[in-house]
């Protein structure tokens, strides 16, 4: 049967092969095809503007910001909108053309940087045809590398766009970005030419988390140990989800004092971790779990819901009209709320829908702990020394990453629940949800699960490893007590994951399948090099981590 779409870009995608009929994630075939096409024209304006600057000459922030916003909005779950994907495709080939007439020489540019149209019967027969979208590249192992570099350049650029909007840019990460896209239509590069690339990507993700921890930090504070009530309140509220603090302190502003509540959700909940977000008194909690219930939860937290990035699941007509937008987001019919970097958002429509609803209906009861980003942790150094050093804690497992729906998911919860009382969490993401909740006790005061934030927060986890490698006087940061058993779902998960790989560390498990973008010669190579493994059953794991 002919393939409706290709897609195999999340941890979820159909029998790990790839979704061609549908997305799991709900993405229909024409909006597949749109993504596709958008990626193809961005790789094409990045081949303009590395040739650009090869020549000398400048390529401004509007560029980076378009080609970076473009990478966002094919993420998975971040944008169902077809006519929003079409319009960026249209704003992407009028500004190539700008670029093109720059250029002295025009010579050897791959055919994506020369291929422009404004019919969007054009595009439709360009996305349906051989040239554009994942299987375009024939060879197994290349697409496989090319796949990989482009995921982990989406998950840059997410980070990247969060930094942006607080008003910090890194232009070397931005160059780095393009440049790799357009590597990816060179038919001349090797597999090892793609291998270094990869790990090349892995070197600019650290970069990029390092860029939007301070963004955040300098916006908003260094996170602090914070308890974080999952009640309600009795006033109306608006629930804010995704990953972007700066919408967050824009909807809070607009929201104080005027009888509405502002809970987070899923990857949100860091948001009560940072300093500056506590003056709020309308900050009311965290309401609910992970992305992937909302379906439920939203339901009944009874008032509007906005989301500020991709998590978003198709909506239930029964709070449809509740459910916002912004940045690189959208679902049909669901109302947009625009804003480039730099403005004021309004959100006023919101709060007034949100005045004329009940309160949301209680989940759950208790506080929650987290705030624990390299600054806090290493103020606690002295105390978590003495711990490792008088075997209090024998070992320190990193489960960072997403959630997901997958049955088999559930392994991480009990895996915590497994875990020799002398070994301490230490975790980003919402892969969190499924053990935050737990009562797992504390060791000489120490929380046995020490939540760094959201995923991009994983770079906190990286800093910690580095510094207590410094700190015992090691040699290879392989040598400290320190597991990794990872949990990933999309590809924000890939570039933390390659920046990893960049700093050294090894012997990664990943689960709870290994990701169908790698080909066998291509997961071989990471096996080999890197002793990237899957996930067994809890007890082997345990068996295997702690050598019983």
């Amino acid at each position: 049967m002919e393939n409706k779409m290709f897609c195999y870009q999340c941890q979820e995608t159909a029998g790990c092969k790839g979704c061609t009929r549908v997305g799991v994630c709900g993405k229909r075939p024409e909006v597949a095809a749109m993504q596709d096409l958008l990626i193809y024209v961005t790789k094409g304006i990045s081949a303009v503007a590395t040739k650009l600057r090869a020549e000398g000459k400048k390529v401004g922030s509007e560029v980076n910001h378009l080609v970076t916003f473009n990478l966002f909005t094919t993420i998975t779950n971040a944008n169902f909108d077809k006519s929003a994907i079409t319009s960026r495709v249209v704003e992407t080939l009028k500004k190539k053309r700008e670029l093109l007439e720059q250029l002295d020489n025009k010579d050897n540019l791959p055919e994506a940087a020369l291929w422009g149209s404004s019919d969007e019967s054009e595009f439709a027969a360009k996305a349906a045809g051989d040239k554009v979208g994942v299987l375009s590249t024939k060879d197994e192992d290349i697409r496989s590398l090319r796949e990989l570099i482009t995921y982990g350049l989406k998950g840059i650029s997410a980070y990247t766009k969060h930094a942006n909007v607080l008003l910090k840019d890194n232009d070397e990460v931005d160059e780095f970005i393009q440049k790799a896209l357009a590597k990816t239509l060179d038919d001349s590069l090797t597999v090892n030419d793609l291998v270094g690339l990869t790990l090349e990507t892995g070197k600019y993700g650290v970069n990029c988390m390092k860029l939007l921890d301070e963004a955040n930090t300098s916006a908003y504070g260094n996170p602090e140990i914070t308890k974080v009530n999952i009640g309600v309140r009795n006033n109306p509220g608006i629930l804010i989800s995704g990953h972007d603090l700066r919408d967050l302190e824009m909807l809070l502003k607009q929201t104080r004092g005027t009888g509405v509540d502002v809970y987070t959700h899923s990857e949100m909940l860091p948001a009560h971790y940072y300093p500056v977000f506590k003056k709020y008194s309308n900050f009311a909690g965290n309401y609910g779990n992970a992305w992937w219930k909302q379906r439920e939860e939203f339901e009944s937290f009874n008032g509007p819901i906005l989301m500020t990035s991709n998590c978003v699941v198709p909506p239930k007509d029964s709070y449809k009209n509740r459910l916002y937008t912004t940045g690189a987001t959208g679902f049909p019919g669901c109302k947009h709320i625009p804003g480039e970097i730099g403005e004021e958002k309004d959100f006023s429509e919101i709060i007034e829908q949100a005045k004329k609803c009940t309160p949301p209906v209680e989940l759950e009861k208790g506080e929650i702990v987290g705030g624990f980003a390299h600054n806090q942790v290493f103020a606690l150094a002295d105390k978590i020394v003495d711990a490792v050093k008088s075997g209090a804690i024998k070992k320190f497992v990193v489960m960072a990453g997403c959630d997901g729906r997958a049955r088999t998911r559930s392994y991480y919860t009990d895996f915590a629940k497994a875990l020799p009382k002398d070994a301490v969490i230490l975790t980003a993401g919402c892969a969190k949800y499924r053990y935050n909740k737990l009562d797992l006790g504390n060791i000489g005061g120490i929380p046995r699960v020490l939540d760094a934030g959201q995923c991009n927060d994983s770079y906190s986890l990286a800093v910690i490893a580095l510094k207590l490698k410094e700190i015992f006087r090691l040699d290879d940061i392989n040598k400290l007590p320190i597991v990794y058993n990872i949990a990933w779902y999309e590809q924000k998960a890939v570039i933390v994951l390659l920046a990893l790989l960049y700093l050294g560390i090894k012997n990664i498990h990943l689960g709870p399948t290994l990701p169908a973008f790698l080909s066998p010669n291509v997961a071989k190579v990471l096996v080999e090099n890197f002793g990237i493994a899957g996930i067994g059953s809890v007890e082997d794991d345990i068996d295997l981590f702690f050598q019983k």
